[in-house]
């Protein structure tokens, strides 16, 4: 089994305007998401927003800067991740098309190996 990383984005003021109903659903789908893949789901979990980030860079000089929220502007932010232990990427692409993200005009999920070492 090969480990994959699912990296969940969206934009976040999308997700903020949801209604009641639209949450629900959403969290719903993510249900039905972890029941079909079952133990294959190794991790995951939802992100605070954006803006709570902090971001650690090299100043060139040996130390550290420290900036609030993403290093970068974007309009896609990680909105979360989940973990599977997969025979294939084939196995991986079929579980991810059952998040609500793969379907909604702003948000979309990526799907990465992991690399093991040792």
């Amino acid at each position: 089994m090969a480990k994959y990383l699912l990296l969940i984005h969206g934009v976040d003021a999308e997700w903020e305007a949801m209604t009641s109903e639209q949450k629900r659903e959403h969290d719903a789908a993510h249900v039905r998401f972890r029941e079909a893949a079952g133990p294959r789901v190794a991790g995951g979990e939802e992100l605070e927003a954006a803006s709570t980030a902090t971001t650690l860079r090299s100043d060139g000089a040996g130390g550290l800067i420290t900036t609030d929220g993403p290093f970068l502007e974007t309009k896609e932010v990680l909105g979360g991740f989940y973990v599977l232990e997969a025979a294939d990427l084939d196995e991986v692409t079929r579980l991810a098309a059952l998040l609500p993200e793969v379907r909604a005009g702003h948000s979309g999920v990526e799907i990465r190996p992991v690399v093991e070492h040792g």
